[in-house]
């Protein structure tokens, strides 16, 4: 794929605008930097807090602990943190620097003011609104469809900023995705210059991999990594599933430090990235093969997503499973062929994974996604394969993948409603 190719400079972009750095689970961070942006627009502390938010950032923040609070949970705890000791040009790093006071702080927060939290009445499955209040004044800011998407941002009910109206279409912001495929992505991870994405890979590369050996280190979650290792060695197919289960360990139980996220999701950067990593040292490869393998496995993933959408009961670390058998392959000198057979083998295992909010269990999902992924792979090594007509499975790699979209938008739509309705004891 030559450079001037406007597909060249389509997954570039794409590449820039997925692979941001974030600390801690991306909904409780969305809605901290939705609330430090109110209260920096209104110019005080607020005396009381109003956050409406979508259903799915309701389940994706219930269970999952908010980093540098003190060990927090939920929506309230997340916004709070934002308002009195976050710093909003840190975007989804927005709390990063929060200290021993500034945990005092929201505490005292939290025991001492009004904050409310209601469902949003959008029909959007990402829609966050924060609203703070001063007196008589207030200030509110809107994030719509992902995770840094401010659509409004308003004071005393002037708008302050207006970008568009995000009710249109679920990707409102971001390069048009519905022109990627596997083997386009294939071309371009071989044809890419890597100047252009070698800060950005390399950055995943040290941060996901960081988190990932303090998930085996400490004492994390449920240590789904440190379970999977001590029972079944350190192979390098136990070693793949356990570190990005490890780093998810840390990550959903409110380890500091960052990720770089794909999709949206700290979850799925690690799960996409951390076992190619591991099978890239295994195998001994050079640097540039192993960039170009996670261009592979980062694109695949996002592929996937696209027609699922950001938030859904479609378990996401199946995706980035998926994505990180496809870059496996590819390190193992596999190409269209070989890489989509590995995504039809493992999307015929696990699509059935839902996804029931953030907390420590997803770390075993991730496990289990990525031992999909390699099964997938080799599978088709030893000449198995799952066809056209075998369940959802569909002849062809993108008409099972547009078949996974519709699953996870269209029929699992009202599974999420009663996932949340569970969760919520409704």
């Amino acid at each position: 794929m030559d450079n001037t190719d406007n597909r060249y400079r389509d997954y570039l972009d794409i590449l820039h605008e997925e692979l941001v750095p974030a600390m801690g689970c991306t909904e409780p961070i969305a809605v901290a930097y939705a609330a430090a942006r109110a209260r920096a627009v209104l110019g005080i502390q607020p005396d009381r807090v109003v956050i409406e938010a979508s259903d799915n950032i309701i389940k994706n923040v219930k269970s999952v602990v908010v980093p540098n609070t003190g060990s927090l949970r939920g929506i309230e705890a997340a916004a709070v943190a934002g308002i009195v000791a976050g710093d909003e040009d840190k975007v989804l790093e927005v709390i990063s620097s929060v200290d021993d006071e500034g945990r005092k702080k929201i505490k005292h927060f939290l025991e001492s003011r009004d904050v409310t939290v209601c469902k949003s009445t959008s029909p959007l499955t990402f829609d966050l609104r924060v609203t703070v209040f001063k007196g008589e004044s207030k200030a509110c800011v809107k994030i719509s469809h992902f995770h840094t998407n401010i659509v409004l941002i308003t004071k005393d009910d002037e708008i302050i900023f207006q970008n568009q109206d995000c009710d249109e279409i679920n990707t409102a912001g971001l390069t048009d995705r519905s022109m990627m495929n596997v083997k386009d992505i294939l071309d371009f991870s071989e044809s890419v210059d890597i100047s252009e994405v070698e800060d950005l890979l390399q950055r995943q590369i040290e941060y996901n991999t960081r988190i990932a050996a303090e998930g085996l280190k400490g004492d994390w979650g449920a240590n789904i990594g440190s379970v999977l290792l001590e029972i079944w060695g350190d192979d390098i197919k136990t070693r793949a599933k356990a570190m990005a289960a490890a780093g998810s360990d840390a990550r959903m139980s409110g380890c500091g430090l960052p990720v770089v996220i794909v999709s949206g999701s700290g979850n799925q950067g690690i799960t996409a990235s951390v076992p190619v990593i591991e099978y890239a040292k295994e195998l001994g490869v050079k640097k540039e093969a192993l960039y170009r393998a996670l261009v592979v496995s980062n694109l695949v993933t996002i592929h996937q997503k696209t027609g699922i959408g950001r938030l859904s009961a479609y378990c996401g670390a199946v995706s980035a499973g998926v994505g990180a058998g496809a870059g496996i392959t590819w390190l193992h000198g596999g190409r269209f062929v070989e890489v989509a057979h590995t995504i039809v083998n493992a999307l015929a295992t696990v699509s059935g994974i839902i996804c029931d909010g953030a907390k420590p269990s997803c770390a075993a999902k991730i496990a289990a996604a990525i031992d999909a992924g390699i099964l997938g792979f080799h599978m088709y090594q030893k000449g198995q394969q799952f066809y056209g007509g075998d369940g959802i499975v569909k002849k062809g790699v993108e008409n099972t993948i547009a078949s996974i979209g519709r699953l996870g938008r269209d029929g699992m739509r009202e599974t999420d409603k009663e996932i949340i309705r569970i969760m919520l004891g409704e």
